[in-house]
């Protein structure tokens, strides 16, 4: 039986999808017999204070050394390389996006977290990326070298295609924690643009994680028009969530920076057609008709890619076909798997 920790900061709302990836990895990686746990580490990073960092280092040097230990890029871009160096033993950093690119850091902090990245990374013995488009960008910005670099994609189930809202309008649904990253302002911004057609919103996803810019979303809401059309539903559970990606029509969602894009596979995954911040992330997943890639930035373009889908039922049908024919190809949970657990069996013929 191998062993796995995987440390992340404890309660990161900000990083819902990485929760979710945390939590499906280690049962697939339980189902398989191997002894695969989660490690708490402090909330505060990515801008931890020295106590937070030298409790982090504490809590990770405690793992027994036959345990594979990953820590995840939120913090482990924070941890000091002669610290992570001092631990003594192989480390593996998991990373879907470079903590120092979200667009809620400030250029000061962002420059201060970038460097400290780097040399983490450097001092790690394996780095394994959620995505394609962020393993290309570890090699080319952060240097991080090819034969250190491993890509264990996010999994999709098999779910039944989405029933839609089934009432007189159609649904949009968003799936996001309310942040600068996930940029649901914008969107809303764009969705004023088209009030004059009937629609709906529904936003997942939680409201604490930056409160300041949950504000903001509903004093944009309120300055479009459109608190009356849209549901800020909050974080809820799988059970839950599945069920608003039943009832929906289409999916939007125009992110600054994705990881990966877990978010986008489950809409695909039901069919649903999806409107995308573009990235190298989502360009990897929404190709060809299943959606519209568009400037996160431009209200005006995400509106008529909105209004185009909305207007045009033959479109918005061949769409929906186009999404579930790319869900269907989706990575599964045991492919994400399979690449930690050849990691596990290398760390122990390793020893």
């Amino acid at each position: 039986m191998a062993r796995l920790a995987l440390a992340s900061p404890d309660g990161s709302a900000s990083r819902a999808d990485g929760r979710r990836y945390d939590s499906r990895l280690l049962a697939e990686l339980s189902a398989r017999r191997h002894e695969a746990t989660w490690l708490s580490l402090p909330p505060e990073f990515p801008l931890a204070s020295g106590r937070a960092i030298d409790a982090a280092l504490a809590r990770l040097a405690s793992v027994p050394r036959e345990t594979m230990l990953v820590v995840d890029e939120l913090a482990y871009g924070t941890l000091p390389a002669e610290g992570v160096a001092a631990l003594g033993r192989p480390v593996a950093a998991l990373v879907r996006y470079p903590a120092s690119m979200d667009p809620a850091l400030s250029a000061q902090d962002a420059d201060r977290l970038e460097a400290t990245e780097r040399a983490a990374l450097a001092a790690a013995d394996v780095v394994v990326a959620t995505s394609a488009a962020t393993r290309a960008l570890l090699l080319d910005r952060f240097g991080v070298p090819k034969e250190r670099l491993r890509v264990a994609e996010p999994g999709a189930d098999p779910v039944p295609r989405a029933r839609g809202g089934g009432g007189d309008v159609p649904v949009i649904l968003t799936v996001g924690t309310v942040c600068p990253r996930k940029n649901q302002a914008t969107l809303a911004r764009a969705l004023g643009r088209i009030a004059d057609l009937g629609w709906r919103w529904r936003i997942v996803g939680s409201l604490d994680a930056d409160p300041a810019y949950a504000e903001e979303l509903r004093a944009t809401l309120a300055t479009e028009g459109l608190v009356d059309r849209t549901e800020l539903v909050g974080e809820i559970d799988e059970t839950a969530l599945a069920d608003a990606y039943d009832r929906a029509d289409l999916f939007a969602l125009t992110s600054r920076l994705e990881g990966y894009g877990m978010a986008y596979a489950e809409a695909l995954a039901r069919g649903l057609p999806v409107v995308a911040g573009a990235g190298e992330a989502a360009a990897g997943l929404i190709s060809g008709a299943a959606g519209e890639l568009v400037p996160p930035e431009d209200p005006a373009t995400i509106a008529a890619a909105l209004r185009g889908l909305l207007t045009d039922g033959d479109a918005l049908a061949r769409a929906a076909r186009a999404a579930r024919s790319a869900g269907i190809r989706l990575p599964r949970w045991f492919q994400c798997a399979d690449v930690f657990e050849h990691l596990m069996e290398q760390a122990e013929a390793g020893r």
